[in-house]
């Protein structure tokens, strides 16, 4: 997963939230548009667009963005900052059996997932999918246990989660059109789906939007980075995509297309 971009009102303080909290550093500031990540990866591309109104929680859009981190310590080490520089801003925690899992939202509404994953040897599979749960997890005991002052260290964006009007529908446009595979369907009312055997890199959710139609111009998420070995793959998913009728565009350097509820991805060679 690539980037995942923020349309937001108040940059000065979702900014600060990922930096001064989360951890990410500024890679670049354009005045309108700032991008944070490490190192040379980009993980949060923060877009000023005061104009825009705020979305209600029932339409479709973004569920939370996932950072991953390293180790257990560099997770801890993140909750610490966040719980201490912004308390009300946790929202829950969670041990999901492939990953530990700790929530909250930005200054803005946008939800928020910390979290480290398991080993792949934990990871528990049967006919093609993956076991995982939401199970208790002491926030208290875990940073106890884990934190060490480490440095907050997120390495990219793990994983994202949507807010969709259809399971079917994601179904159909993220499995059969857009070629992910399947992992886990929870109940009919959430999709998990990956490339690579991981446990998921993207994941749509009914919770809270359910019948859900196209979104319209707000505040929230602005785009999902989808990203690729090669420019081979590029061009042979656009041309899949483009067999089923959907409008792509391709700029060269990347291709956009909108999901069925109007989320915009984008799909380019990784840097």
């Amino acid at each position: 997963m690539g980037a995942v971009t923020l349309r937001v009102s108040d940059m000065e303080k979702v900014v600060a939230f990922y930096r001064d909290g989360v951890g990410l550093e500024v890679l670049s500031d354009s005045g309108n548009s700032v991008v944070l990540g490490h190192g040379s990866s980009a993980a949060l591309i923060v877009e000023h667009e005061p104009e825009l109104r705020h979305a209600s929680q029932n339409e479709a859009g973004l569920f939370h963005s996932a950072f991953l981190f390293d180790t257990q310590a560099e997770l801890a080490a993140a909750v610490a900052s966040v719980a201490q520089k912004y308390p009300t801003s946790f929202t829950g925690s969670a041990d999901h059996l492939v990953s530990e899992a700790f929530y909250f939202d930005d200054p803005e509404g946008n939800g928020v997932e910390l979290y480290v994953d398991r080993a792949r040897t934990e990871w528990s599979w049967a006919d093609g999918y993956i076991a995982m749960d939401t199970l208790p997890l002491d926030p208290n005991a875990y940073l106890s246990t884990h934190f060490a002052g480490a440095a907050t260290q997120p390495s990219t964006i793990g994983h994202v989660h949507l807010s969709v009007g259809s399971i079917d529908q994601a179904h159909d446009f993220y499995v059969n059109t857009l070629g992910f595979d399947m992992t886990l369907n929870w109940g009919g009312t959430a999709l998990f789906v990956s490339a690579g055997g991981y446990h998921h890199h993207m994941a749509m959710n009914v919770w809270r939007s359910k019948g859900a139609g196209r979104r319209q111009p707000a505040l929230g998420l602005g785009e999902v980075a989808i990203e690729f070995d090669s420019k081979d793959e590029v061009d042979a998913l656009s041309e899949r995509l483009s067999d089923f009728a959907l409008s792509v565009r391709d700029d060269g350097e990347r291709v956009s297309v909108d999901d069925p509820w109007g989320n915009l991805l984008t799909l380019s060679v990784s840097s």
